[in-house]
C-alpha cells in the first residue's frame, strides 16, 4: 500500500516537474519569438524609413492605416495628417474616374497590382508623378484587412521621358523634312530605317525596303566593291583611313542613274551606321554644263584675234591666249599663277600697273596722269606704245572690264589688245594723202592766176629791160624782178607738180641716163658751193629696167633729193645715188604700201644728222622744213618729190634716226618698152618766120 502510494506521488511529482519544464520551454520559445518579432520588426521599420520610397498600408475601406515618413518628402505630408484619408484625396480633383475605377475594382478583385502611374497633389500644390505597388493583406484566418504597398516617385523619369519623347519627335520630324536622305545601315548592310525621303530619291516604298532590303542592291554595280570596301574598313581599328563622304551612282527603281554624294559615320557603342545621301544629278549636270560652258570660253578666249588675257582679284593670270602667247612671245604655262605684274615684263620691261589693274583697282587721280586712258564705268580704254615686244615698238589699243560674279561680287579682269600699228600708220598715210589732196587743190586754184600775174611781171621786165642801157640804173631793177618772177614761176611749177597737174610727157625712160644727166647740170654746183665737205657717189646697176614718165621730173626729183640730203650733213659726209632692179614678190609695209611686182629702185642716202621721230611725218608737207631758209630753191622739195612719184604710179619709203643718216628709196614700176629713138634737131631756118603774123590771145587784158 505505502509503496502504491509512493510510486502514485512519485508519478504526479513527475507530471509536475514536466509541465513546468514545459511550461518554461514555451515561456523560453515565446520570449525568443517575441525579441526576433521586435528585431524583424525593427529591420522592417528601418527598411521602411530608409528607403526613397513611400510605404503605406491601407485597410479594407481604402483608408490609410500606415505611411512611412517619406510620404513627408514625397507629398509635404507628414504621416499623421495622411493616416485616415484615402489615397484618392491625395489627387487632383481632374483625375480621371477611368484611374480611380482601375483602383476601386483592383482592390474589390484582391488582386496585387504594380508600375500603376497616378498624379497626386502635394501639400503644396504642385503636381508629382507615383508609381504605385501592392498586394492584399489578409489575416491568418483568410480575411482581407486591406492593401500594402509602396509609391515611387517617378516625376523625373516622367519628365525625361516626355522629353525624350519631343526629342524624337522633333528629330524624326528634322529627318523627314530635311530634304535628305537618311538611312542607319546595320553591319550586314541591311537597312534598318530611312525616311521618307528615301521614297523620292529610289522610288522605292520604305515597307519594301526598310528590314528587307540590303544597301547594296541599290548601287551601280561599277560602284559597288568600293562601296562595301568603305563599309567594312570603318567596322575596323584603321576606321579612320575609311573615307567619311564620297560620290557614287545609285539605280532609281525605273532604271535611271542618280549621281549621289554620301556622308557615312559609325554610331557609338554600336555596329549601325547612319547615312546621308544627297541626290547631286543636277548640280552633276549643272556642273557638267558649267565646264562645257568655261570650256567654251576659254576656248573663245583662246582663239580670239586680239590678245587676251584674265586675271583673279589677286591679280595672278587665269588666262592667257594664244594671240597673247604670239604678241609676248611667253607661253602660257610660263605665265599662269604668277603675280607681282609678272604680265607687265613682255610690254614695258619692268614691273607695273597695266590697263587691267585700273579696271582692277581704279584709281581716277592715277588715271588722269594718262591722257589715253578712258572710263566707262566698268571698263576701261587705252593706247601706248609698247617699246620691249618681240616685234619692237608696237601701238596698242587696249579694252579691260571687271569680271564679276552671279552676285556682283568682283572676282578678275579680263583685257584685250590689239595690234594697231598698221593701223596707225595708215591712219597717218591716209593723213597725209588727205592733207596733200588739200595742199594740192589749194594749189591749184592759185597756179593759174598766179602764172597770169608773173607772165605779165616776166613780159613786162624783159621788155623794160630790153628799153634800158647796160649802165642803167634802172636796167638792174628790172633785172631783179625779172629773175624774181622767174623764181616764183619756178615755185608755180612745182605746185602744179604737187597738185598731179604737172607731168604732161610720159616716156620710156632709162633712170641711169637721167641720173647721169642731172650730175652734169649746174644745179648740182650749189652742194659744193654751199657744203664743199659732200662728195656725191653713185652706184648704178647695169641692165637697169626701164620705166615710164616724165625724164625732166624725175631729173627734178633727183635734184631735189640730193640738194636735201647735201643740206643736213654738216662738214664732211657723202650723199649716194643707188639704182637697181628689184623684184617684189609680196607686198611689203614701209612708209608706203608697195605692192608686189618688177621695180627699179632709185635711193638716195646720206651720212647727215637724221630726221627725228617727229619730224618724219611732215617732210612731205610743202614749206614744212628744219633746214637752213635760203639755201633751197623753193621748199617745195620734197612735196615735189612725193608728187612726182605718185604721178608716176610708184611708192616712197624713207628710213631715218638722228645721228643715223637718211636714206629715200624711191620704187618705180619697170616696163619692158624700149625707148624711142631720138630724132635729129630740125635746122632752125626750117621753122623760121617768112613774114607771118601771130595773134596772141589771151582773157587777161594786160
Amino acid at each position: 500500500m505505502w509503496r502504491r502510494r509512493l510510486y502514485t506521488l512519485a508519478n504526479q511529482l513527475s507530471n509536475f516537474a514536466y509541465q513546468n519544464i514545459q511550461q518554461a520551454r514555451f515561456i523560453t520559445e515565446r520570449r525568443k519569438a517575441e525579441e526576433a518579432l521586435r528585431e524583424s520588426e525593427q529591420r522592417f521599420r528601418s527598411l521602411v524609413e530608409t528607403t526613397s520610397d513611400m510605404v503605406w498600408e491601407i485597410n479594407q475601406d481604402g483608408f490609410y492605416t500606415y505611411v512611412s515618413p517619406k510620404v513627408e518628402d514625397l507629398l509635404g505630408y507628414r504621416p499623421d495628417e495622411v493616416i485616415g484619408k484615402s489615397p484618392f484625396d491625395l489627387m487632383p480633383s481632374e483625375t480621371s474616374q477611368a484611374v480611380i475605377s482601375r483602383f476601386q475594382e483592383l482592390m474589390k478583385d484582391r488582386r496585387p497590382f504594380s508600375a500603376l502611374e497616378n498624379l497626386n497633389l502635394r501639400k503644396d500644390g504642385r503636381q508629382i508623378m507615383l508609381e504605385t505597388s501592392g498586394v492584399p493583406i489578409f489575416t491568418e484566418n483568410g480575411v482581407f484587412s486591406g492593401y500594402r504597398g509602396i509609391d515611387r516617385n517617378i516625376t523625373d523619369r516622367k519628365e525625361a521621358e516626355k522629353a525624350l519623347r519631343e526629342s524624337e519627335i522633333r528629330h524624326r520630324s528634322i529627318l523627314e523634312n530635311t530634304g535628305t536622305t537618311m538611312l542607319i545601315l546595320e553591319e550586314d548592310m541591311t537597312i534598318s530605317f530611312a525616311n521618307a525621303e528615301w521614297e523620292k530619291l529610289t522610288g522605292y516604298r520604305l515597307q519594301d525596303v526598310v528590314g528587307v532590303k540590303k544597301w547594296t542592291e541599290f548601287v551601280h554595280k561599277s560602284d559597288l566593291e568600293r562601296m562595301i570596301h568603305q563599309h567594312r574598313l570603318r567596322r575596323t581599328a584603321d576606321a579612320n583611313l575609311a573615307e567619311r563622304s564620297y560620290e557614287f551612282r545609285l539605280v532609281h527603281r525605273d532604271g535611271r542613274l542618280k549621281d549621289i554624294y554620301l556622308i557615312a559615320d559609325m554610331i557609338p557603342g554600336t555596329t549601325q551606321s547612319v547615312t546621308s545621301l544627297i541626290d547631286i544629278t543636277e548640280r552633276k549636270r549643272a556642273e557638267a554644263e558649267l565646264h562645257e560652258s568655261r570650256r567654251r570660253l576659254e576656248d573663245i578666249i583662246e582663239f580670239l584675234p586680239d590678245a587676251t588675257m584674265v586675271i583673279d582679284k589677286e591679280g595672278r593670270p587665269i588666262a592667257w591666249n594664244r594671240a597673247m602667247e604670239t604678241m609676248t612671245g611667253v607661253k602660257k604655262e610660263d605665265m599662269l599663277g604668277k603675280g607681282d605684274y609678272e604680265y607687265a615684263l613682255p610690254f614695258y620691261g619692268e614691273r607695273r600697273p597695266v590697263l587691267i589693274d585700273f579696271a582692277l583697282h581704279p584709281n581716277l587721280e592715277t588715271e588722269k596722269q594718262y591722257t589715253a586712258l578712258q572710263r566707262a564705268g566698268d571698263t576701261v580704254f587705252g593706247e601706248a606704245y609698247t617699246p620691249t615686244l618681240p616685234s619692237g615698238n608696237v601701238h596698242l589699243s587696249g579694252t579691260a572690264s571687271v569680271l564679276r560674279d552671279s552676285r556682283g561680287q568682283v572676282v578678275g579682269a579680263i583685257e584685250c589688245l590689239r595690234d594697231n600699228t598698221e593701223r596707225k600708220r595708215l591712219e597717218e598715210r591716209l593723213g597725209r594723202a588727205e592733207k596733200m589732196e588739200v595742199l594740192g587743190t589749194l594749189a591749184g586754184g592759185v597756179a593759174h592766176e598766179l602764172n597770169n600775174m608773173l607772165g605779165l611781171v616776166v613780159g613786162y621786165s624783159e621788155l623794160l629791160a630790153g628799153k634800158l642801157t647796160d649802165n642803167s640804173v634802172l636796167k638792174k631793177y628790172a633785172d631783179n624782178i625779172y629773175q624774181s618772177s622767174i623764181r616764183g614761176a619756178a615755185i608755180i611749177q612745182d605746185l602744179l607738180t604737187l597738185t598731179g597737174k604737172g607731168v604732161t610727157v610720159s616716156e620710156v625712160i632709162d633712170l641711169n641716163r637721167v641720173v647721169v644727166d642731172c650730175l652734169r647740170t649746174q644745179e648740182f654746183e650749189k652742194p659744193k658751193f654751199y657744203q664743199p665737205g659732200v662728195k656725191i657717189m653713185t652706184d648704178l646697176e647695169d641692165r637697169l629696167l626701164n620705166i615710164q614718165g616724165s625724164p625732166i621730173h624725175l631729173a627734178k626729183t633727183i635734184m631735189n633729193l640730193v640738194l636735201n640730203a647735201a643740206e643736213f650733213i654738216s662738214g664732211q659726209g657723202e650723199v649716194t645715188i643707188r639704182t637697181e632692179n628689184r623684184y617684189l614678190d609680196k607686198s611689203i609695209q614701209v612708209y608706203d604700201d608697195i605692192r608686189e611686182g618688177d621695180y627699179v629702185v632709185l635711193t638716195v642716202s646720206d651720212t647727215g644728222r637724221g630726221i627725228s621721230a617727229n619730224d618724219l611725218g611732215r617732210i612731205f608737207e610743202p614749206f614744212y622744213t628744219r633746214k637752213v631758209m635760203g639755201i633751197s630753191a623753193t621748199g617745195l622739195e620734197l612735196a615735189v618729190v612725193w608728187g612726182t612719184v605718185k604721178d608716176h604710179n610708184g611708192y616712197i619709203d624713207v628710213q631715218s634716226g638722228e645721228g643715223k643718216g637718211t636714206t629715200f628709196t624711191l620704187y618705180f614700176p619697170a616696163t619692158r618698152e624700149k625707148p624711142e629713138k631720138v630724132e635729129k634737131t630740125a635746122p632752125s631756118d626750117s621753122y623760121g618766120s617768112k613774114g607771118e603774123s601771130i595773134s596772141v590771145m589771151d582773157d587777161v587784158k594786160e
